[in-house]
């Protein structure tokens, strides 16, 4: 990584400033051909003139050199504020390359701080995530995790594992010593209580994920209940088409719309009924696959109407498919005469969609501030929740080896799982299994 790396680090568009970034040996130098100066202060911003490689003046721009390693990779970084637009960061990011710099790959700065030991991967994922939170809660637990909140959990449970390991580890070697009677008794108590941490950090980040991912809210009904104009009330404009014609919306319409501090996903399904052609049909499949996929279900039925047997098919739909997801179910169409009468249904909003909305928007804003009822540790990523599931199989499976005193298998299972641990956020160094172990029994051999 010796070569230095350029890129635009604002998003594109016209704005009043646009910054593009150097990193790398020859950042400095680089700079200082674009502005034909010869010294920059680290630190501080300076006003200078910035030409191209024939030495025609491109920009007035904020240069702001960070010398290496007080920089976010650690290597030289030059940082030029110049005006927003799309020609003027096009023409300077030209001059940089002109000067000798390539253009960086997609994360590559982030991947040069992660090499150069300024952020492990769990503070990498917070990065990016941050950049897209979908929510004032998920822009704060990314910003601790950015100062390696994470990384300090991820860190005790690993020393706590490799204690237990070095507990096995010291049976085995010195097996003719005199050693605690209940040691496998208190090597269980230790994996018991690990195990629990880690299953309630797990269960707890899967159901906040609507809060990193954005939460999806699926309408759901049968044709001509009122989702379409429920869409359009929520969006304050009109985004479908409204109609009395059973069957308009024939297929899934997603939209985003902000609600308290929360950018959520909105997806209008098609009527679910017994499809009369085949482009309905399979706009019914994708309402179904959006069911599935929300974190919210907002079910709609028109009390204007008797229940009949499409009611009973999203009734039964929502007994099978909502079990694990927030559920809504709305009377729609209050102002008319009530006819709606499915025993056992309970309702709870009942409101106008073309009308006022307020209470659903109300309800839904309550369901997801309570999804941050906490500050426990979050892992914001498929990656993290993989490496901690496989982390929990591997305790489980060392279990058994244990019960029967078997510690060779017993020590293989906990290796596994301090690598999978070790994996969020650095690799695992066996010298420090050894440090624990001979610093925490002082054996004296």
């Amino acid at each position: 990584m010796t070569d230095t790396i350029t890129a635009i680090a604002t998003a594109n568009g016209i704005g009043s400033i646009s910054i593009i970034r150097l990193s790398g040996d020859d950042a400095l130098s680089i700079a200082k051909t674009l502005t034909q100066r010869e010294t920059f202060t680290p630190r501080h911003a300076t006003l200078s003139n910035i030409y191209d490689d024939k030495g025609t003046l491109i920009d007035e721009a904020i240069v702001i050199y960070f010398k290496g390693p007080h920089s976010f990779t650690a290597e030289d970084i030059v940082e030029i504020q110049c005006h927003g637009g799309y020609i003027v960061a096009q023409s300077v990011l030209k001059a940089t390359l002109a000067a000798g710099a390539r253009l960086a790959n997609a994360g590559e700065f982030s991947k040069r701080a992660f090499f150069n030991g300024r952020i492990d991967l769990s503070e990498a994922e917070a990065i990016a995530q941050l950049i897209e939170a979908k929510s004032e809660d998920a822009a704060k637990i990314l910003a601790t995790q950015m100062k390696g909140s994470l990384k300090e959990f991820i860190e005790q449970v690993r020393d706590e594992i490799i204690h237990i390991l070095a507990y096995s580890e010291v049976t085995i070697d010195y097996a003719e010593e005199d050693l605690p009677e209940d040691l496998v008794e208190q090597i269980q108590a230790k994996l018991d209580e690990l195990y629990k941490l880690l299953e309630k950090t797990l269960i707890a980040s899967k159901s906040r994920q609507g809060l990193m991912q954005g939460f999806r809210v699926a309408i759901i009904g049968k044709p001509n209940v009122g989702k379409s104009s429920l869409l359009n009330a929520l969006l304050n404009y009109n985004r479908a088409i409204v109609s009395d014609i059973a069957g308009t919306t024939r297929d899934t319409i997603e939209e985003q719309v902000k609600i308290g501090t929360h950018l959520i996903k909105i997806v209008d399904t098609a009527g679910i009924r017994e499809a009369s052609d085949e482009i309905e049909r399979i706009g019914i499949e994708r309402s179904l696959e959006a069911i599935k996929e929300s974190d919210i279900v907002v079910a709609l039925f028109d009390g204007s109407r008797e229940a009949d047997d499409e009611d009973r098919e999203i009734i039964s739909l929502l007994e099978k498919n909502t079990q694990q997801k927030e559920l809504i179910i709305i009377k729609n169409k209050r102002d008319l005469p009530q006819k709606f009468d499915y025993e056992g249904l309970e309702f709870d909003l009942e409101l106008n969609s073309k009308d006022d909305v307020t209470a659903l928007v109300k309800k839904l804003e309550e369901i997801m501030d309570a999804t941050n009822v906490s500050d426990e540790i979050m892992l914001i990523s498929e990656r993290q929740i993989s490496a901690v599931e496989a982390t929990m199989k591997n305790i489980q499976e060392a279990y058994e080896p244990l019960k029967f005193q078997e510690l060779e298998i017993f020590s293989f299972h906990l290796n596994e799982a301090v690598k999978e641990m070790a994996s969020i956020t650095r690799p695992f160094e066996n010298d420090e299994m050894l440090d624990k172990m001979f610093g925490s029994f002082c054996l004296g051999k």
